[in-house]
């Protein structure tokens, strides 16, 4: 396989890199974790163990993908968005087994600084305006900003505003 691992970086035994994945600086990929090929893992990046990260997708810096998380093909993740597992996380109660799973379609885009909550389902080439607050499944291409994050529109494929 050919791909780029920074040397401030850690990829645990046990992680899959497609080949022509880059995993720049301070970035930590956990055993198990599956990342496809093409992909960018920008600096100071976490992905555990039971993540599945789909072909050319973009993580941009300080971005954690926690268990549970599912991104397909063509993501883009913007720099510090956030992604939750538990639903009412406590530090003196271990929800591990309570991990809600977060499914992230086919060319969805997730803007920077954005919170998506556990348990959702981000549809394909969905746009997620920076800084928004998903509690809630997002359809296909619509065009989704605030807090919480309400539809203001669709986009096609591109990006671009229909």
């Amino acid at each position: 396989m050919k791909y780029f691992i920074h040397e401030s970086s850690y990829v645990d035994d046990g992680a899959e890199i497609g080949n022509g994945t880059k995993v720049w600086h301070f970035t930590h990929v956990m055993g198990g974790a599956k990342i496809g090929i093409n992909c960018v893992l920008g600096q100071n990046v976490n992905v555990s163990g039971k993540v599945t990260i789909g072909n050319n997708v973009k993580i941009q810096n300080n971005v954690s993908i926690y268990d549970g998380v599912i991104i397909e093909d063509g993501v883009f993740c913007g720099p510090s968005c956030v992604f939750t597992n538990v639903f009412n996380p406590r530090a003196t109660v271990e929800r591990k087994d309570e991990y809600k799973k977060t499914l992230i379609k086919e060319g969805a885009t997730i803007g920077a600084n954005a919170t998506i909550i556990c348990g959702v389902t981000l549809g394909r080439y969905c746009f997620i305006g920076a800084g928004a607050v998903v509690t809630k499944d997002v359809p296909d291409n619509a065009l989704v900003y605030g807090n919480p994050a309400i539809q203001h529109g669709t986009v096609d494929e591109k990006g671009n505003k229909a």
